[in-house]
């Protein structure tokens, strides 16, 4: 049942966000050719600056669904519902508090933008992008029961009818009226629409969440999941700064105009690394299951395998990335909108080293470990500040990059090795930085050898060069992978596996 449940959820997590990604396509071409790349940077900018303000989330969600794990598997309705009371009381706290610090951050907006030649109204169009937000966490305490029961695919579906309702409005309303805050006021109102629909869903499948409880969360588990939340806080603040401050120093450094060149790369790299990611995060209540057992040999071939997979999606998307997206950007908006091939390579190495955290991050949160290495975000977090601030004076937009994978090296070369790889497989550092860097060594060369032999001879149209270049991804780390790996036991185990689910 748990390995059923949680193939679901990635089949589903998979073509839901196949279809996101090509609205999203749609939508961003239509944005940038009525509106341009200047709001389009703006678009970006205020995304980075509100997701600074979810910090105040303090990661309370991964709390509630760790602690949710337990009482469902032994359908417990009384510690259920407490939960999800506490949890809702929660979030409305955290969406006033957003509310009363974004009327604070007001004066504080031109800092973080260098100049702005469109004519708009910057407050406005922030408290718009502030309301999104504040709506974002009204209901949506719903969804961690269906996260934490293993049904992500019905939040997957609510959320591609949200997106495909939502982009369809507001190209129409681009088109139609060239309104940005219409275009802004419609995502509001439907990100609303996407939580009710949620509740509604919730409340159907489990009504007894509607009934009253006298009991009372128990001590232990109220300390527990404040020690989480404490912990979860440390990592909220490090995640933000890592991916959330990119647009804001590229602004303040760099323009808005080369924000908007960025985000079309972000669009992009962000929508294939969820795509892949949300297959992993599926698996993360299994997992949860599995630590249960206390089995560290089995824990750890289960890991072998996951991590096997993440390598070989990594690799092959991560050369694709590298080798096609100039293609991709021509086809798609025009060559007006490339970067350099430093900046992608930078961008390229930061998804890989991103992707292969997916592994280690299902293992880490299904484990609910998070106060143990509470302050290693803050130390990655002034990492790449410090080095995003030094690096983009001197390599410009490559250096904002760069800096983010100099500061990834807390995670990969502290944290995992410790409280991953140590602690719950009981396995040694040395094989832990063999295998590491055996993957990351083999995903270079894979990448360099596409390249090469991408660059050989180059079609002259754009559409088939996109083609050609698409296929050479498909084909070569495809087979170099093969050659390599198809006598290996995790290859062989996964091969069996595809073969039962078949029959």
């Amino acid at each position: 049942m748990r390995t059923k449940k949680a193939s679901i959820n990635m089949i589903v997590a998979f073509i839901v966000n196949i279809i996101t990604i090509l609205i999203g396509f749609i939508a961003q071409a239509f944005f940038l050719r009525i509106l341009g790349a200047e709001y389009l940077g703006i678009n970006g900018l205020f995304t980075n600056i509100v997701s600074m303000l979810g910090i105040v989330e303090l990661g309370i969600g991964s709390a509630i669904i760790y602690h949710l794990y337990k009482p469902l598997a032994s359908n417990d309705r009384d510690t259920i519902k407490l939960l999800m009371k506490f949890y809702k009381k929660a979030y409305y706290l955290i969406a006033l508090i957003i509310f009363i610090l974004s009327i604070f951050l007001i004066p504080f907006l031109p800092f973080f933008i260098k100049e702005v030649t469109v004519d708009v109204n910057i407050i406005g169009i922030y408290l718009l992008f502030v309301l999104d937000i504040i709506f974002s966490y009204l209901l949506s305490y719903k969804r961690s029961i269906l996260y934490a029961d293993q049904k992500n695919y019905i939040v997957s579906f609510v959320h591609i009818f949200y997106l495909t309702v939502l982009n369809g409005l507001q190209i129409l309303i681009l088109y139609f009226t060239k309104d940005y805050y219409l275009y802004l006021i419609i995502k509001v109102f439907m990100r609303l629409v996407e939580n009710i629909l949620i509740a509604i869903i919730v409340n159907k499948k489990y009504p007894y969440l509607k009934g009253k409880v006298e009991k009372t969360l128990e001590k232990e588990v109220v300390n527990d999941i404040y020690q989480k939340i404490k912990s979860l806080f440390f990592h909220k603040i490090g995640s933000f700064v890592i991916s959330g401050t990119d647009n804001i120093i590229i602004s303040k450094f760099l323009g808005l105009v080369t924000v908007g060149l960025y985000s079309n790369y972000y669009m992009v790299i962000s929508a294939l690394q969820t795509l892949f990611s949300q297959v992993f995060t599926a698996l993360t209540p299994s997992v949860g299951n599995l630590l249960i057992e206390d089995n560290h040999k089995k824990s750890y071939d289960v890991f072998r395998r996951i991590r096997f997979i993440n390598f070989w999606i990594s690799c092959v998307v991560g050369v694709g990335i590298f080798v096609a997206m100039d293609s991709l950007i021509t086809v798609w908006i025009g060559k007006d909108y490339l970067l350099s091939i430093f900046v992608l390579f930078a961008l390229v190495i930061n998804f890989y080293q991103a992707m292969m955290r997916s592994s280690y991050t299902v293992f880490k949160e299904a484990a609910g470990i998070f106060y143990e290495d509470r302050y290693v975000p803050l130390i990655e977090a002034l990492i790449n500040i410090v080095c995003s601030i030094i690096l983009v004076k001197y390599l410009h937009l490559a250096g904002v990059f760069i800096a983010t994978f100099i500061s990834s090296l807390t995670l990969w070369g502290y944290s995992y090795p410790k409280y991953v790889y140590r602690k719950l497989f009981q396995r040694d550092y040395k094989n832990y930085i063999k295998e590491s860097l055996a993957y990351l060594f083999l995903f270079l060369i894979v990448m360099a050898f596409t390249y090469e032999v991408s660059i050989l001879w180059v079609p002259t149209g754009i559409v088939i060069a996109l083609g050609y270049k698409t296929l050479l991804v498909l084909l070569i780390p495809n087979i170099i992978l093969l050659i390599l790996f198809h006598k290996t036991d995790n290859f062989i185990y996964i091969l069996n596996y595809i073969k039962k689910r078949k029959n």
